[in-house]
């Protein structure tokens, strides 16, 4: 299988929605945070491997302490997705946290500060004549 082929992509998609509902309702892991979401997930092309990528909303203990949960409860998670899901092989997964959120919302707060830094140079600009 290629590695984006549609078939890929379709496995990727149904592995990160089955895992998302096995997160907020199988995972009784006290460590596992209860804001924990699925962001994404990659699925290699022989099925053997898939790439978890999280959300946590809190601090970095927190979010080290949910990667701890889910790395424990893995082999739980794989063998739920061999029950629920159709599939010859069920990927070994690898829990990685997806920091691409609160880069995001950095990058929002940078510019917003820009933007305002430039309203009130105009402003001060604009009094002064």
């Amino acid at each position: 299988m290629k590695k984006n082929s549609s078939k890929n992509r379709t496995v990727s998609q149904e592995v990160r929605r089955e895992l998302s509902r096995l997160i907020l309702d199988g995972v009784k892991d006290p460590r596992v945070a209860p804001l924990t979401t699925v962001t994404d997930v990659y699925v290699a092309p022989d099925l053997k491997t898939a790439k978890v990528y999280v959300s946590v909303y809190g601090d970095e203990t927190v979010k080290k302490e949910t990667i701890t949960g889910l790395k424990n409860a893995a082999p739980y998670l794989r063998s739920m997705l061999a029950k629920n899901l159709n599939m010859r092989l069920t990927p070994q997964l690898f829990f990685t946290i997806d920091d691409s959120l609160e880069y995001g919302m950095k990058m929002d707060a940078l510019i917003s500060s820009l933007h305002k830094d430039e309203t009130a140079e105009e402003d001060s600009e604009d009094e002064e004549q």
